[in-house]
C-alpha cells in the first residue's frame, strides 16, 4: 500500500500532538518534509520521533511549492491558517488544519470555497470528536439509552496558554471563547446537525478587564448559552483561571438518563510524590504531592484517532465525518463569532441577525 505522503506546516505544540498520530500510523503515513520558521524546532520535532528522510523548511509557502506531498497539515499560528491552505489547496493537495478553522468568518468561508472550486477537502481537527470517551459517549446517546439528548453541559480550562501568540488579538482572533470553547461548542454542534436557533454569552471582556491575564488582549473567561432546532440546550464554557491541569468534562442529559465524560482527569493511577513526577496531565504547573498521571494521553484526547480518519479519508477521497470536515470549522467559528457579539451588545444573538449584517 502506498503511503500518504504528509508535509507539517509547524513544530510546536499542535504539531507534536498531531506527530503521535502519524508515527502510530507509520505503515500508511510517512512525514516527507516540516516547515517552521524555527528550523531547530523542526530538526528537533523530527528526532524526537526518528524520522529518516524528512525535510527541513524555513517557510512554508516554499514548502508548499517544492515538497511533494499528498496531504498537508496545517499547524501554525491561528492568522497563518488561511494563507496555508489556500495555497496548499490550489496545489492540488488536502489539507488538515487545526482549531479554531480560521481567525474570522470570513478567512474561514474562504478556505472552504476554496476546498469545493478545487475538489479537494479540508478536514478540520477537532479532536474531541475523535476522544475515545466521547466516541463511545455519542454511540450511547444514539442507541437510545438516555433517550432523547436534551442538554450538554461542557467545559474546557486550564491556567493559561503556552503560545505567546495568544496575547495578541491581531495573531489569534479571540481569547478561551475561540481557543477553548471551540472544543465544546463544536460537539454541541455536531450532536445537534449543526443548527443553532439561539446563543447567548458573556466574557471577561479581555485586556484589564480580564479576571487573571491582564496581559491578554482577549477573554480568559467565557461562558455561552445555546438553543437547537431540534429543541436542546447547550452550556459551554471556558477560562484561564483553572490550575492544576488541563480539565475537560462534558455532561449530556436524556430524557430517560445521563453521561459524565471525564477527558483529562480520568487516569487511573494516583500518585503521591514529594519531589513530583515527571508528567501528569497538560498544563499541570506542579506534581508535587497527590497527582493523576496521565495514561497514553495523546491518544484519549482523540489525536491519535483523528488522524488515523484522515489518513483514511484522503487516501479515498472522502469528505470527513460530521463535525471534522471544513465546514463544522467555519459554522463552529460562527457560532463563537455569535457568542462574541451577544457578550458585546448583552443580548442573544439569532441566525438571522448574523445572515442579515454579514450581508450589509
Amino acid at each position: 500500500m502506498k503511503k500518504i505522503r504528509v508535509l507539517l506546516l509547524g513544530a510546536a505544540f499542535s504539531a507534536d500532538l498531531h506527530m503521535e498520530g502519524y508515527v502510530r500510523n507509520g505503515e500508511t503515513a510517512e512525514i516527507v518534509a516540516i516547515a517552521d520558521r524555527n528550523t531547530q524546532a523542526a530538526k528537533e520535532l523530527a528526532e524526537r520521533y526518528q524520522l529518516k528522510d524528512c525535510r527541513i523548511c524555513g517557510d512554508f509557502a516554499e514548502a508548499l511549492e517544492e515538497v511533494d506531498c499528498d496531504l498537508v497539515d496545517i499547524c501554525l499560528p491561528n492568522f497563518l491558517h488561511r494563507d496555508a491552505a489556500v495555497l496548499a489547496l490550489g496545489k492540488g493537495r488536502d489539507v488538515v488544519c487545526e482549531k479554531p478553522l480560521a481567525v474570522s468568518c470570513e478567512a474561514a468561508r474562504e478556505m472552504v470555497e476554496t476546498a469545493g472550486k478545487t475538489g479537494r477537502h479540508i478536514y478540520y481537527a477537532e479532536d474531541w470528536i475523535y476522544a475515545p470517551a466521547i466516541r463511545r459517549a455519542m454511540e450511547i446517546v444514539r442507541e437510545g439509552a438516555i433517550g432523547k439528548l436534551l442538554y450538554l453541559r461542557a467545559r474546557e480550562s486550564h491556567s493559561g496558554s503556552h503560545s505567546p501568540y495568544v496575547k495578541n488579538l491581531d495573531h489569534c482572533g479571540g481569547g478561551v471563547l475561540l481557543h477553548m470553547a471551540i472544543h465544546p461548542i463544536g460537539l454541541a454542534m455536531a450532536l445537534n446537525e449543526n443548527k443553532w436557533t439561539q446563543i447567548m454569552a458573556a466574557t471577561s471582556g479581555g485586556g484589564a478587564e480580564n479576571l487573571l491575564h491582564k496581559d491578554m488582549g482577549g477573554e480568559d473567561w467565557a461562558v455561552a448559552s445555546m438553543r437547537f432546532e431540534n429543541g436542546a440546550a447547550a452550556v459551554v464554557e471556558s477560562n484561564f483561571v483553572t490550575y492544576g491541569g488541563m480539565e475537560d468534562y462534558i455532561d449530556l442529559y436524556g430524557t430517560e438518563g445521563c453521561l459524565h465524560i471525564d477527558l483529562t482527569f480520568s487516569s487511573p493511577i494516583r500518585c503521591f510524590s514529594l519531589p513530583g513526577v515527571s508528567y501528569a496531565v497538560e498544563k499541570a504547573e506542579t506534581t508535587v504531592g497527590w497527582s493523576r498521571p496521565a495514561v497514553d494521553e495523546k491518544y484519549n484526547i482523540g489525536y491519535v484517532a483523528e488522524i488515523t480518519h484522515f489518513l483514511d479519508c484522503c487516501r479515498r477521497g472522502a469528505e470527513a465525518d460530521p463535525g471534522m470536515r471544513g465546514i463544522d470549522g467555519l459554522l463552529a467559528l460562527e457560532a463563537v463569532e455569535a457568542a462574541y457579539r451577544s457578550a458585546a451588545r448583552g443580548t442573544v444573538i439569532y441566525p438571522e441577525d448574523m445572515t442579515r449584517e454579514n450581508a450589509l
